[in-house]
């Protein structure tokens, strides 16, 4: 048995949820949805030859955990080889798909022997870069560029920002040296987007029909894996183990299990996935996230995934959650804490579902592959493609119309904030425009810290308490390659807050007409674009030159707004 495949799963539903999820087990072992996936057979999805032909060139993620089988000796090698050139840390430059995984592995698990820590930058915000260029020698540090289509405007953005700090600091040595702390992650057809790739230190080139969101197991984790000193052996092993269990006909199947759970449960208005996981594996989160939201919300469905939620006691959720916890059972003062709770919910009648992985960084790629296969099969559920993103380039479109105005103005034009000196009213105002059975999203377009992280989840519950919705919590531009498809694409059920801040320090985007602050302020106006042209309520509050104290205000000005029930 491999560490980490063997992975557990059961659940607690009311009666007549129980009999939904079965009945449809029941129609996935019928009609062999496991048996379909694994022959490719697109009909799952779709009637369209077209979108057919699409969704066959994105199912390469069903062989990863066995195509980079042949590849560890020589990641290995890559590793060594950046330690033995004195490299003593690396910064993974990229956003969604590319970053979210890696943030998993270094966050989750300790660093092998001789691994080098391993950062992510997934901000435009000119603190959140300086931040990142500060916090490692440039002299000792690599940077691995990651992007899927070689053209993700934050990532090259990132990629001019430090050869310009490399260039600076090997100004006296012959030109192409700065080369040699950049690594390119991407596919073959997409490397000529990437500028310098001739001078890179090293390219790994995936298979071009692995979606992002779905790349876990390609080089987009396996690189960093490597300069981590991680076993990429009992990743992999353990991720094909998976796969060998969800070609399995019965019902036990663990991800057609958890598919087929998860989609019953949205069809049946239970659409608000509440993820409680391991405090030690807490940043998986984000990374289901992503694949979930991105995957289901489109054609005015979806699930939306709520992550990193103070779990609290029935009285404060309304009747369209699941909760779902991830546990290995090594922290066992937590399983008894969150084990009460959920019993709790369980016995009011909300849905709970337990799923149990493996330990160390087989449980891990275990848990990658169940997972994705898990959303696939909630696409058959739902009737959706989970492969593509058909509203993510409204945003982007959008950001690029305001960069052009920018170039010839001079300024971004952000939508009017809500006005400070009334701005408990006019948030409470705001609140009581959430449609029934909707949530709130908070996007906060500021560079993320631990302090931040903390005042962010404290405005959620304080909403979250007051009204009973699902609040979800997301740092721009980040959640533009998450979440950003569920909120224009998904059900017309959100209601936003936008937060943005005064820029005391900006950086310059090297080469570039705009800079850092001009970018991610042109990216918080582009999606409040996106946000109305679907007729969504959002509304956007200034928090100042110092994010931290408005923030503060936010909070006091929230607690006044919701001090009696919204109507």
């Amino acid at each position: 048995m491999t560490e980490g495949a063997r992975v557990g799963h059961s659940r607690r539903l009311p009666h007549a949820l129980e009999s939904d999820v079965a009945a449809l087990l029941q129609r996935a072992l019928d009609e062999d949805w496991a048996g379909r996936v694994w022959a490719r057979d697109t009909s799952l999805w779709t009637a369209d030859p077209d979108v057919a032909e699409l969704i066959a060139n994105r199912l390469g993620w069903l062989d990863l955990p066995t195509h980079f089988d042949d590849e560890v000796e020589e990641l290995a090698a890559f590793a060594r080889g950046v330690r033995d050139d004195g490299f003593d840390s690396a910064l993974v430059c990229g956003m969604g798909g590319s970053s979210l995984a890696v943030d998993v592995l270094a966050a989750s698990l300790p660093r092998g022997d001789g691994g080098l820590p391993v950062r992510i930058l997934d901000s435009t915000d000119p603190v959140a870069v300086a931040a990142a260029t500060a916090a490692s020698d440039p002299a000792r540090t690599l940077y691995l560029v990651s992007s899927k289509s070689g053209t993700t405007t934050e990532t090259l953005a990132f990629l001019a920002h430090f050869w310009q700090v490399e260039d600076d600091i090997h100004v006296d040595i012959p030109q192409g040296l700065a080369g040699q702390h950049f690594v390119a992650v991407t596919d073959a057809p997409s490397l000529d987007h990437i500028p310098h790739h001739d001078l890179l230190r090293g390219v790994f080139l995936n298979p071009a029909d692995v979606g992002g969101r779905y790349s876990a197991l390609s080089y987009v984790g396996l690189v960093p894996g490597a300069l981590l000193g991680l076993d990429l052996r009992a990743l992999l092993d353990a991720a094909a183990q998976m796969a060998e269990d969800t070609r399995s006909p019965s019902g036990d199947n663990p991800g057609l299990w958890l598919g087929v759970t998860l989609g019953a449960l949205a069809r049946a208005g239970r659409d608000k996935l509440t993820l409680v996981i391991e405090p030690r594996m807490a940043r998986l989160g984000s990374w289901i996230e992503q694949l979930v939201a991105e995957s289901t919300g489109k054609h005015g469905l979806g699930i939306v995934p709520v992550d990193g939620e103070t779990l609290r006691a029935p009285g404060v959720y309304g009747d369209d959650r699941v909760f779902v916890r991830i546990s290995s059972g090594a922290d066992a003062a937590w399983q008894r804490s969150t084990g009460a709770t959920l019993d709790a919910l369980a016995g009011a009648g909300q849905p709970v579902v337990d799923l149990s992985l493996g330990e160390g960084v087989g449980g891990l790629g275990a848990e990658f592959f169940r997972w994705e296969f898990a959303t696939a099969i909630c696409g058959v559920v739902l009737g959706i493609n989970p492969f593509d993103e058909p509203n993510v380039t409204e945003s982007k479109d959008n950001t690029r119309r305001v960069l052009e105005t920018y170039r010839h103005t001079g300024s971004v034009a952000l939508t009017a904030p809500l006005p400070a000196g009334t701005l408990a009213n006019e948030l409470r105002r705001h609140l009581a425009r959430a449609k029934p059975n909707g949530y709130y999203a908070i996007h906060a377009y500021v560079a993320p810290s631990e302090a931040r992280d903390a005042a962010l989840r404290g405005l959620a519950d304080t909403l979250r308490d007051a009204t009973g919705r699902a609040v979800t919590v997301g740092y721009g531009p980040r959640f533009l390659h998450s979440t950003g498809q569920l909120h224009k694409g998904g059900a017309p059920i959100g209601c936003f807050i936008q937060l943005t801040s005064a820029h005391t320090d900006d950086l310059e985007v090297p080469g570039w007409h705009e800079s850092f602050a001009t970018l991610i302020d042109a990216q918080a106006a582009g999606d409040f674009a996106a946000l109305e042209a679907h007729g969504l309520p959002v509304a956007r509050i200034d928090l100042g030159s110092d994010p931290d104290a408005g923030l503060a205000v936010l909070a006091a000005a929230a607690k006044q707004a919701l001090a009696t029930p919204l109507e």
